[in-house]
């Protein structure tokens, strides 16, 4: 299927990873002598997983993936589009008011993942295998199932003390991986001596579950609900062309066959529906197979693809952002111009138009390109992270800082505003608010010892007004007892 080309250079650290993220499907309350990197829950004999539980290891392993994992698929565009495609699923059935956040990882395997707390990560590699966007909100809708059934919180109740130490192991397993294969292994073998290698996937019960609700919630949102079963039979019939004989989502996943039969009988009694795809997922698919290194063999393929009568704007969008890939601007921006004589507009289109910009140095151009694209998408979190850098580039950093303050009171927790609100800062020469800045940043990824670093430098500064020495004195606070019990509980830990 060439899946692996665009990812060229970009692997995880050892095999071991590679197989225990493929086998991510669940984490649980673990108790401190597992790992340093969970929050503290409470009584670690019990096996009660409880919300709150599961919302704290969520919110600790998506920081940990997020800003250390090199796996983590720094896009945008594309986790702009996840949440969109997630968020449309969850409004339509039961997770309804529940916290979810989906995140793409940059793994030409075919595999996604639900984590405690609502964290669903989504492979590119799975991305670019669905042939519709309703195959891929299949997966999205099982995986939110599992999710608003708590069945990482059942599995544990089940399985008791052995169900804990099970997923305990597996989630340092995944941790230590990013550094210590070594490390990962012993983890591994800590679970397989208390006899639980066998307990990695969900059960039959969970998965069919998971089926039922899944095939629900992707009716009520409108996609047509034959994708998730065609999807499913299609992994399992080209089950023999992948390693170690199944994708990765099937060894998390069991597929057998009365579950497609049943899938196939339950989809067959709902009302035939003949969804398009959106433009977004054409465009999102179309980014990925380009990937940020561009060959002559596929700048060919792209090229010719254009030529074919009907061409698809996602067919000419790929080759647009080819041509930039490769620094052919002149053919990148006739491209572009027919571009926009096929498609409407859409927040993937206008960030194309202001790179093509960039590219020619035209950063007052850019800013301006991305601040009209905000007009029209104004939640398009791509658009805003451009135009704020292209001010920066532009010399005009007091507009980015507005920019990026007024965002950073409704998501306070965003570390990319927090850099770019750094950089702004120290390009107007704000020492205090610079400091500041990267210290809210250290905080967010975790890193308490280089945050309070930063605050002291804030604190040391000697611009600022009274009342900004006091918030900063105020955080720094906060920070140092953060990093005094962090430090207490990796001395328990030894």
């Amino acid at each position: 299927m060439g899946l692996r080309e665009p990812f060229a250079g970009v692997a995880y650290h050892s095999t071991v990873k590679k197989r225990l993220i493929a086998t991510l499907l669940c984490l649980a309350l673990v108790p401190r002598t597992y790992s340093q990197s969970l929050p503290d829950l409470g009584d670690s004999a019990s096996v009660d997983l409880s919300p709150l539980a599961e919302q704290k290891i969520g919110m600790q392993i998506m920081r940990d993936i997020r800003w250390h994992d090199p796996a983590y698929l720094r896009d945008a565009e594309i986790e702009d589009y996840l949440n969109t495609l997630g968020d449309r699923l969850v409004s339509a059935g039961a997770g309804a008011g529940l916290s979810f956040e989906f995140f793409g990882v940059n793994d030409a395997s075919l595999n996604a993942f639900a984590m405690p707390g609502g964290k669903i990560g989504v492979h590119a590699g799975l991305i670019l295998a669905a042939q519709a966007e309703s195959e891929l909100a299949g997966v999205l809708s099982h995986e939110i199932a599992h999710v608003t059934q708590r069945h990482i919180a059942r599995m544990v109740g089940q399985q008791g003390r052995t169900g804990m130490l099970m997923l305990a192991s597996l989630l340092v397993a995944v941790l230590a991986a990013k550094s210590s294969a070594q490390v990962s292994q012993a983890a591994i073998m800590a679970g397989q001596a208390a006899g639980i290698s066998s307990q990695l996937a969900y059960s039959r019960d969970f998965e069919n579950e998971a089926d039922r609700l899944g095939v629900q919630n992707l009716s009520a949102a409108g996609f047509d609900v034959r994708g998730m079963a065609s999807f499913f039979e299609r992994l399992q019939k080209n089950s023999r062309l992948y390693e170690n004989s199944a994708p990765a989502y099937l060894r998390t996943h069991p597929l057998t066959a009365d579950r497609i039969t049943e899938m196939e009988g339950r989809v067959m009694q709902m009302p035939y529906r003949q969804v398009p795809d959106s433009l977004d997922f054409q465009l999102v698919r179309a980014k990925l197979r380009v990937g940020k290194q561009v060959s002559p063999e596929l700048l060919g393929e792209l090229e010719a693809s254009v030529k074919r009568e009907g061409a698809s704007a996602a067919a000419h969008y790929a080759l647009v952002r080819a041509y930039l890939g490769a620094r052919r601007m002149g053919e990148a921006e006739r491209a572009m111009v027919a571009l926009r004589k096929l498609a409407p507009s859409s927040a993937m289109i206008e960030g194309l138009e202001a790179d093509l910009l960039l590219a020619r140095g035209d950063h007052v151009g850019a800013a301006r390109a991305f601040r009209e694209g905000r007009g029209r998408f104004p939640q398009s979190l791509r658009l805003l992270y451009g135009e704020a850098t292209a001010l920066i580039d532009a010399g005009r950093p007091a507009e980015a800082l507005a920019l990026v303050k007024a965002e950073i009171l409704t998501t306070p927790d965003n570390g990319f505003l927090w850099e770019v609100r750094s950089r702004a800062e120290s390009v107007l020469g704000l020492r205090l608010a610079q400091h500041r800045s990267l210290g809210e940043l250290y905080a967010i990824q975790g890193n308490y010892a280089a945050a309070a670093e930063q605050f002291s430098l804030a604190q040391a500064a000697k611009d600022g007004d009274f009342f900004e020495h006091s918030a900063v004195d105020s955080r720094l606070r906060e920070v140092r007892a953060l990093l005094a019990e962090q430090l207490r509980e990796r001395r328990e830990q030894r």
